[in-house]
């Protein structure tokens, strides 16, 4: 398997199974409306994002963390910029995690996801944790691939609990 050193962020969240990349990588506008409405509705801290106010489908765009095209909120993490000012590849090489930046994240799965993924890189190294993050988002019963996130199986309607 080639990696596409884009998709291996910082923080732990493996870019190639994001519903943002997903939905513009598949010009996918009925799930770019339901991610527009995700990142716009509630309250911020409680699963909306800051600066989420003006978010429109055409915002929903990402061809990774480690890429010049950023979904806004990606380029806007405090976990990218401090893995880059502490001149690492990712929290899994920093003797402070989980940080205020984890204890923060405004995301529940995110954060889920983070607490789970970064001590799995450690471990057993990114190319592993990238194989075993590809492998992961895929509905057991049909066999669809789905994003990280996700509840149901769009294809078999199956609810799920990958994260």
């Amino acid at each position: 398997m080639k990696i596409n050193p884009d998709f291996v962020s910082p923080c732990g969240l493996y870019c190639g199974v994001c519903a943002i990349h997903m939905a513009h990588r598949d010009n996918n506008e009925k799930l770019k409306e339901r991610l527009v409405g995700l990142y716009k509705g509630g309250v911020p801290g409680k699963g909306t994002l800051e600066n989420s106010q003006t978010l429109s489908t055409k915002d929903i765009h990402c061809q990774g963390c480690l890429s010049d095209d950023l979904f806004m909120h990606c380029g806007q993490c405090k976990i990218r910029d401090c893995t880059k000012a502490k001149g690492l590849t990712g929290c899994h090489q920093c003797d402070e995690f989980p940080c205020e930046h984890i204890d923060n994240f405004s995301m529940a799965i995110g954060k889920k996801v983070i607490l789970r993924s970064v001590p799995y890189r450690q471990k057993f190294g990114t190319k592993k944790w990238v194989q075993d993050e590809e492998a992961r988002y895929f509905c057991p019963e049909c066999g669809n691939k789905v994003f990280r996130g996700v509840v149901r199986c769009n294809k078999c309607k199956t609810n799920l609990d990958l994260d």
